[in-house]
This record gives structure tokens, C-alpha cells and sequence, in this order.
């Protein structure tokens, strides 16, 4: 007799050898359609998340917290539906009472809510339609079901089963894309879009503050004609407005949810209401207008829909690393660089030279909308080649993915209006310096003295050191009245009838 037979002989009670092991190791033994498993012992999950576990240790990436949420969501909505539907508490196979209908609800409930966050481990790189954390979320209901009943949730016997009631009416193939798109809608609406107001707020507090500040403009790097501080905020401000638009797009362009498909887009063993109900159910919970697919075959096989969302989360991304490649730009310096603007300082920005501070909120933006710019690949890639014929295959990352990018740039967007955009300053006099030095000057001369000879002007302005207007007026070339209202820089900043 082994050592370890010997010691498990020797526990009391009526066990099996299995059992003995299990109770020293903490796990238990579920059972599934293809046998025996064992699993963590207060895990609320069953066989089937376990063997996902065992089968995907890839990445450690764990559905998002918004997903499992959006989940719970449909879980719950799926319930309401069946229930008003008559189906649960039917003449079907194991028929609920009211009360385990309640107890079914109020577990897709919690986890709607957040809780028991810490039951659903299955890695992003799974089955791709979803099926391994489809099944996560309809054992973990079941059993928290059970337990809020009263009953024992390690028992063999599931009164509340995870495929037979929490999952009726259900295929994975549709439900968890319903997910996905409640899950980026949300995450749009109550989270990126308040964060984007918030930044075009700013934006035009400061357009309207700097209005009177002229600077020099720059094209191409190199010097161009005056244009106002305020007038260059004011266009961020605008690119921040048309990005609400485009976040709003996005959000809209996950409204239809494929639920009510099942399997194929079919709808076999669900009832013709179903997806209806579930998408009115699901809208008014979340106060966004969803809606079921007008075509379950589209809704189940592709994710177009998905794919147009990030791309305008893409667009809005390069307009945020442009926006915060130009503002660290303006702020360069403080000595050697434009230095029009000045940043919050926060914190050293060397472990070598002494005093330097840098644009690192710009730096941490620009670097957010390249993680987004580069997830739009994956999109793209998961969406056209994960789809054939009745069902996308990577619908887990995609999943991932675009919330992600999501929570990205939200945090990104919120960090640097924090700790950057509401607390920069306009620095007045390197900005008025700039202006009477630009060789660009000479362009409000072309309809006075023609191009040519403001463009000579401008390279012997350049070539002596000399402004514009000194070169002018040692040439006489205007009466000074004129050549003063030709060079005014406030008149540069707007059309000129």
C-alpha cells in the first residue's frame, strides 16, 4: 500500500478514494456530458468552465469586467423573457417553481451587478464563438441560484440547471454576440461619451479664454501666418465634438442584438418572441434604444457591426494623438522649444538631468491611441476571416478587444484632462514674439505689392535678419498707414473683405 492510499484509508466517513483526494487537494467532483471533473471546491462554477481552464492556460487575460457584466445582463433579460413567456414554469422538462425563477433571476442579477467577479477564469483565447464562457456564466447562475433557494450548490443534482433553464431558448452562437454589443454600448454610452463631453468642455473653456492671444501659425513645421491661441483650441475643440459623433456612431452601430437566432440564425427551440422581448427587456434596462436583428442569419454569422464600432473608436484615437502630439509640441521647451503653452508639471522627467520636466500625460495619450489604432487590426482580421458561413469564430477577442479599447480611451481621455488640459497655461509672451519674427508676414502684401517681391522680401528679411515690416519700411515700399494695416496681425487671424 502507497504512502498516500495508506493516508486517505485512514479519513473517516463513507467516501470514495476520489473523494478522500478531493478533500485534501479542495476540489470536488462535477460531471459533465463527457464525465468526471474536478473542480475548486467553493467554486460556484461547474465541469465545463473547468475544462476551458485546463484547456486554455494561454494569456491570463480574463473576460473584461464589462463583459461578464453585459453577460449577467442577457442572462437576466433571457430569464424575463422565458418567464413572461410561460416557458420556464411550463410543462417542460423540469419545471420551475415562482420562486426558483426569483432565485434565477436574482443570480444573473449579481453578476449584472459585478459580484462574484472572482468565478469566471476562463482565458480570452478560448472556443471562438464564446461557448466556454457562455457555460462559466450558466453554471455559476445555477448554482448561486440554488444556493439563494435554500438548496446545497455542491449537490450532483442542478433543480436550476445551467443548459436547461438558464440557458433555454439560448445558443452561445447568439447570446454571447448580444453580449458583446450590450457590453460596448454601454461601456460607450456611460463611460467614453461623459468622458469626450467632458474634454470638449475644456477644450472650449480654454478657446474662449485664449481668444485674444495671437501666435504664429505653423504648416508643415515651418512658419506661417498669425492665427489666435484661442482659434487653435477652438479646432481641437471641434475635432473633440466630431468624435462624440463618432463615438455615438459606434454605439449605434451595435443596436441590433442576434439573440432569438439560437444555433444557426433559425431560432430552433426558442419561442418567436424571444429576441423581442429580450432586446425591450435589455433596452429598458440600460436606457439604450437595442433592438433584435432584423436578420438572425446576419446577426449570427457576422460581426460588420462590431468591426464598424472600432473603427470610428479608431478614428477618434488618431484625432487624440494628434491633438496631444500638437499640444506637446506647443508646450516644448522651456528655453530651446516653442513653449507657447505651459504643462502642468508632474512629476521628474529624468534620472540623469537635473530639473527636466515632460509632456508625459501627451506621452501617455499618444501612446493610448496607438494601442487603439493597433487593435483595429485585430478587429478587422476577426471579423472578416472569423466568419464563415453561420458563425464568427473569434468572437472572444473581438470581445476583449474592443472593450479594451474602449476602457483605454476613457481612462486616457480622463487622465489627461485631469492632470493636463485643465490645468495648462497660455505663455502670452513667447506667443507675441513669435509673430513679428515670421517671414510669413509678407503674405498679407501679395495683393499690395504682388507675390514675387513679397516672396524676395522675404528671403532678404531672412537672410539679414531683419522682420518684414523693418525691411519694408527701410525700402519705403508703403506709405506707413498702409504698410501698418497690411501688417497687423489681429487683421491676419480672420477673412478680409
Amino acid at each position: 500500500m502507497s504512502s498516500l492510499t495508506a493516508l486517505l484509508s485512514g479519513l473517516e466517513g463513507p467516501f470514495t478514494t476520489q473523494d478522500r483526494i478531493n478533500q485534501m487537494t479542495k476540489t470536488r467532483t462535477e460531471r459533465d456530458s463527457m464525465g468526471e471533473v474536478h473542480v475548486p471546491a467553493d467554486a460556484y462554477y461547474g465541469a465545463q468552465t473547468q475544462r476551458a481552464v485546463d484547456n486554455f492556460p494561454v494569456s491570463g487575460w480574463e473576460m473584461p469586467p464589462a463583459m461578464i457584466s453585459a453577460m449577467g445582463r442577457v442572462k437576466w433579460a433571457c430569464g424575463i423573457a422565458n418567464k413572461g413567456l410561460g416557458k420556464l414554469t411550463g410543462s417542460g422538462k423540469n419545471p420551475l417553481s415562482d420562486r426558483q425563477v426569483r432565485s434565477m433571476l436574482s443570480a444573473a442579477q449579481e453578476i449584472a451587478d459585478g459580484q462574484l467577479a472572482d468565478q469566471f477564469p476562463v482565458d480570452v483565447f478560448q472556443t471562438g464563438s464564446g461557448t466556454s464562457s457562455n457555460m462559466n456564466i450558466n453554471e455559476v447562475i445555477s448554482n448561486r441560484a440554488i444556493e439563494i433557494d435554500g438548496g446545497d450548490r455542491m449537490s450532483e443534482d442542478k433543480p436550476i440547471h445551467p443548459n436547461d433553464h438558464v440557458n433555454m431558448g439560448q445558443s452561445t452562437n447568439d447570446t454571447f454576440p448580444t453580449a458583446i454589443h450590450v457590453a460596448t454600448a454601454v461601456e460607450i454610452q456611460n463611460r467614453l461619451i461623459p468622458t469626450l463631453e467632458r474634454m470638449h468642455a475644456s477644450f472650449e473653456d480654454k478657446a474662449k479664454a485664449w481668444d485674444k492671444i495671437i501666435k504664429i501659425g505653423r504648416t508643415h513645421l515651418m512658419d506661417a501666418t498669425p492665427l489666435r491661441l484661442g482659434q487653435e483650441f477652438g479646432g481641437f475643440a471641434r475635432q473633440i465634438e466630431m468624435s462624440i459623433s463618432r463615438a455615438e456612431r459606434a454605439r449605434d452601430a451595435v443596436l441590433e442584438l442576434p439573440v432569438g437566432g439560437t444555433a444557426v440564425g433559425s431560432g430552433i427551440n426558442t419561442h418567436p418572441e424571444f429576441g423581442a422581448r429580450v432586446a425591450e427587456q435589455l433596452a429598458e434596462q440600460t436606457g439604450i434604444d437595442f433592438v433584435e436583428a432584423v436578420n438572425h442569419f446576419e446577426g449570427n454569422a457576422n460581426r460588420d457591426g462590431l468591426v464598424e464600432a472600432h473603427g470610428q473608436l479608431k478614428c477618434i484615437a488618431q484625432t487624440l494623438l494628434g491633438i496631444a502630439n500638437n499640444i506637446r509640441w506647443l508646450g516644448s521647451g522651456p528655453r530651446c522649444g516653442y513653449y507657447e503653452i505651459k504643462l502642468p508639471t508632474r512629476q521628474p522627467g529624468s534620472s540623469i538631468m537635473p530639473g527636466k520636466v515632460n509632456p508625459v500625460m501627451c506621452e501617455s495619450l499618444m501612446q493610448i491611441a496607438a494601442r487603439v489604432i493597433g487593435n483595429d487590426a485585430t478587429m478587422t482580421v476577426s471579423g472578416g476571416c472569423g466568419g464563415n458561413f453561420q458563425l464568427n469564430i473569434m468572437m472572444p477577442v473581438m470581445a476583449h478587444t474592443v472593450l479594451e479599447s474602449i476602457r483605454l480611451l476613457d481612462g486616457g481621455c480622463a487622465a489627461f484632462i485631469d492632470f493636463c488640459l485643465d490645468g495648462m497655461l497660455p505663455n502670452e509672451e513667447a506667443c507675441n514674439a513669435a509673430v513679428e519674427q515670421s517671414l510669413s508676414m509678407c503674405t498679407s502684401l501679395n495683393p499690395l505689392i504682388g507675390y514675387e517681391q513679397a516672396a524676395a522680401l522675404a528671403k532678404e528679411a531672412f537672410k539679414t535678419g531683419q522682420t518684414i515690416r523693418e525691411l519694408c519700411e527701410q525700402k519705403n515700399l508703403l506709405p506707413a498707414d498702409q504698410l501698418n494695416e497690411a501688417l497687423d496681425p489681429w487683421s491676419m487671424t480672420e477673412p478680409q473683405a
